[in-house]
């Protein structure tokens, strides 16, 4: 199978799991539910809309919102700008699996962010949201919530009290509740880190010589 191929098959496979998920969650539980997964106290389905970056970061107010998607949108364009040359390229498999991942990550948040608020009306504490409402959605186009669901609060303690500044305050890790498309994006990012940095630094590796890769595979196409 060409690697493009492959490369298109996890997108498509990651962004229907994620929204998937997603719709299931925003559909079946009110904000704030979920349950133990497994029934382990440290695994949980936790929903939780945010209106900013991964892992529920939040940019204020509503042009901010604007602003975030917007640049969503030029971040998807160029990744995929980027994934199209380094295919025409012939760099590795496991390179293109990474930016793959980041791809289909920032796409499936993007989803939520253009179109959730159009399609499915407010969930709160205690109310179900239902989608493709009679009154119309919660939102606008670009202003849309994104849900996440997945909470892993291994550890919950307190700082010592001898410790500055924060002795004696409570800490919980891991704390931030994220979903499919931030776990996509998380791990694209770490693969590069951990075994392609070649393709930043200009060395050569089996596959191509990474230095002009991006830039040579465009060139041909033009």
């Amino acid at each position: 199978m060409k690697k493009s191929w492959i490369v298109i098959a996890l997108i498509i496979g990651i962004l229907i799991l994620d929204q998937w998920l997603k719709i299931y969650i925003k559909t079946t539980f009110a904000l704030g539910g979920g349950f133990d997964i497994l029934g382990q106290e440290w695994a949980k389905i936790h929903f939780v809309e945010n209106k900013g970056m991964a892992f529920g970061i939040e940019l204020g107010g509503n042009m901010g919102k604007l602003v975030l998607s917007l640049f969503r949108v030029i971040m998807i364009a160029f990744l995929g700008y980027l994934l199209y040359g380094m295919i025409k390229a012939g760099e590795s498999l496991g390179l293109l699996v990474s930016f793959g991942l980041i791809l289909a990550g920032a796409i499936g948040n993007m989803i939520d962010s253009a179109f959730y608020g159009m399609i499915f009306s407010h969930s709160y504490h205690g109310n179900i949201a239902e989608m493709f409402p009679p009154d119309g959605g919660y939102g606008t186009f670009l202003h849309g919530k994104v849900v996440d669901m997945f909470y892993f609060p291994m550890i919950r303690s307190s700082f010592p009290n001898w410790l500055p500044v924060w002795g004696g305050q409570s800490f919980e890790f891991f704390r931030p509740v994220f979903n499919i498309a931030d776990a996509a994006i998380s791990t694209g990012v770490i693969s590069i880190l951990l075994f392609h940095r070649s393709f930043f630094s200009g060395e050569k590796n089996e596959d191509s010589e990474v230095k002009d890769s991006v830039v040579s595979g465009i060139s041909e196409e033009e």
